[in-house]
């Protein structure tokens, strides 16, 4: 099982986004990505699956909007 700290950079990494755009696309602080990122600190076990779903649901969206 991967380390919340991979499982973060892997959701943000099949984004495409850097840092920066991820932490505004969400609206989380940019610090707070770096921090989870780097192993400083560990959001509670539930948000990187609210962020995956998040970006799953906003791919899902796109996809009809554009058939």
């Amino acid at each position: 099982m991967k380390e919340t700290k991979d499982l973060i950079r892997a959701i943000r990494e099949e984004t495409g986004m850097n840092r920066k755009e991820f932490s505004e696309h969400l609206g989380i602080p940019l610090r707070t990505i770096e921090d989870w990122e780097a192993g400083r600190r560990n959001p509670p076990e539930y948000v990187p699956r609210l962020i995956k779903y998040q970006i799953a649901y906003e791919k899902l969206m796109g996809e009809k909007q554009n058939e």
